[in-house]
């Protein structure tokens, strides 16, 4: 017989998540996701200027900051048919490359890896030890014996005083952790230089965008003027301040971020077989070098895979109403189409039918609807996005780029390419992002200057902002690759506002439930045949769904009717 363990909210991500899972003879036998918030933002933006969009969409999130409001005025530019300026285009890469590599790092550091580093533990580490171990395998600064032992003693106090704050219900002791304390150490020390590293690069988006988080884009270009001796602009000084957060963030990255990552993952290769999930990856694209249109340019190449074949690249087309579609069979809305029937984005509804839970219940009724999650399928099959997606259409598609990091990276590790479809791929997968974000970076900024030397300071395009100029009817899709996923806008455009907009981010495909064929998504597969030690502390469950890098919403508890929590795993 099986054990039904709930863990809500689930910690350490952006919103409202709740997992349930059955438990039979120590592995997840199934397992549910639901998402408990909603929030409507597409109909907010009926009836507004389209233009404006990308303001309102970019506060979905506080974490992703920007990739929704870049989304936005894409599909808004490609409705109208707008082409922006090189100059533009380069600093839309540069803030997303920014935004990948903070994000990468604040994921590792502060949102995952304490499912695998144990802190109390690395009060037991020999300070020594710790030193040469950490100069063995980098040259980062920050590794001397005394730096080490004036961190234990820290944490010791802290430990002592028994109010661990951000450390408070970890399964600390748990057997699952299995890095010696040496290693432990290391990481909690990284996890605190991390968070001085993550406030410095997300300078280069207040620098270009005027503010961190939700910078300020626009339609047919950035708004951000350039003029090299320009004080009031983005001058010479500024531009070379650029330089210097990037370079810093590349150094960051690889003397810190992947040693970390390597010298971990190391210690847990039996995950390179667990997590796996569905095995289709669904990637739309990104980070242009010759134009949004041009998708051959993409760093980021789209396509899907199937089943796990890496020898075949399907191709997407984000617009075909036969690809991409909306369920709502296990979801808390409604469709005026029959039951069991998806929608295409651009005739997609988001109407709310609540007929859910309320609190005091046990469990969520999974036969009927279940999540404020809609469930997208692609030509009807569920399917995985995010960096591992990401990597493995790069890998696939021959990308040489792609293929020297992870190749680098499985012989460093000695595992086989089949590791990487697991939990453990998928946290490396971030890693490796990082590195080629690190690079392209530094790519976009010496192809910005040398625009710019060469007296092309171009930096929008307003010759249709003016409505007059549009047509009766417009329609568009602005495509995304945010740090956790595939992200999809589709507007359409009737007299001039918004008639339609809807947004398919990245955790709805991870994250979504079942569809009308039963058809589970990527977190309730990856969870399957998942080793569960203690039931009671399911730190197990949680690596593998913060591999996927939730992003939902603030968190929230259950109370019955006198007050008192009815169903609560305590976890970090």
């Amino acid at each position: 017989m099986s054990q039904r363990i709930v863990i809500d909210p689930i910690t350490r991500i952006e919103g409202h998540l709740r997992v349930e899972a059955d438990i039979k003879d120590g592995k997840v036998v199934d397992a549910f996701s639901a998402g408990t918030m909603v929030r409507l933002i597409e109909e907010i933006l009926r009836g507004r200027d389209p233009r404006d969009a990308w303001a309102f969409v970019g506060r979905v999130c506080g974490v992703c900051t920007s990739t929704h409001s870049l989304a936005s005025i894409r599909a808004v530019e490609d409705a109208l048919n707008i082409v922006v300026p090189p100059n533009a285009e380069l600093v839309r890469n540069l803030m997303a490359c920014v935004l990948y590599m903070h994000d990468h790092v604040v994921h590792f550091y502060h949102l995952h890896a304490l499912d695998w580093v144990d802190v109390v533990n690395a009060l037991k580490a020999d300070p020594k030890k710790t030193a040469e171990l950490a100069q063995s395998i980098s040259n980062y600064p920050k590794s001397s014996i005394g730096h080490f032992s004036d961190l234990q003693k820290r944490i010791k106090k802290f430990v002592e005083s028994g109010q661990l704050g951000i450390f408070a219900n970890g399964y600390w002791g748990h057997s699952a952790y299995k890095l010696p304390a040496e290693v432990n150490l290391i990481g909690l020390s990284h996890y605190l230089d991390a968070l001085e590293w993550q406030k410095e690069i997300v300078k280069v988006q207040t620098i270009f965008g005027g503010k961190n988080p939700h910078p300020n884009y626009l339609v047919g270009g950035m708004a951000c003027a350039i003029g090299l001796d320009d004080v009031s602009g983005i001058n010479a000084e500024r531009l070379a301040y650029v330089h210097h957060l990037l370079k810093e963030a590349k150094t960051f990255i690889e003397q810190v971020y992947i040693p970390d990552l390597l010298a971990i993952a190391s210690f847990y290769k039996d995950w390179g077989s667990i997590g796996g999930g569905l095995g289709n990856f669904l990637v739309y694209g990104d980070i242009p070098t010759n134009g949004y249109r041009d998708v051959s340019s993409y760093k980021f190449p789209a396509g899907a895979i199937l089943g796990k074949d890496l020898s075949k690249i399907h191709p997407v087309d984000m617009r075909k109403d036969s690809e991409i579609q909306e369920f709502i069979d296990n979801s808390w809305y409604e469709y005026s189409v029959e039951k069991g029937k998806g929608l295409h984005p651009w005739k997609g509804e988001t109407k709310l039918n609540y007929n859910g839970p309320q609190p005091p219940y046990e469990h969520l009724d999974f036969d009927k609807q279940y999540s404020f999650l809609k469930t997208p399928r692609w030509k009807g099959h569920a399917m995985e996005v995010g960096p591992l997606a990401r990597v493995l259409v790069g890998y696939a598609s021959g990308k040489a780029d792609f293929k020297e990091v992870v190749d680098s990276t499985l012989a460093k590790l000695e595992v086989p390419a089949a590791a990487l479809f697991s939990t453990l791929g998928r946290t490396a997968a971030r890693g490796l992002e990082a590195i080629l974000m690190a690079n392209w970076a530094l790519e976009f900024y010496n192809q910005l200057i040398t625009n710019l030397k060469g007296g092309d300071t171009r930096m929008a395009n307003i010759e249709k902002f003016e409505p007059s100029t549009w047509p009766k009817t417009a329609k568009g899709v602005g495509q995304a690759e945010a740090p956790r996923g595939a992200l999809g806008h589709w507007i359409v455009i009737e007299d001039q506002k918004i008639a339609n907009y809807q947004l398919v981010v990245p955790t709805t495909w991870n994250a979504s439930p079942r569809d009308s064929k039963g058809q589970v998504s990527a977190y309730e597969a990856a969870l399957l045949d998942t080793p569960i030690a203690d039931p009671e502390k399911p730190v197990e469950i949680l690596r593998t769904i913060h591999s996927f890098d939730p992003c939902m919403a603030c968190s929230v508890h259950l109370y019955d009717e006198e007050g008192k929590h009815i169903s609560q795993v305590k976890v970090l």
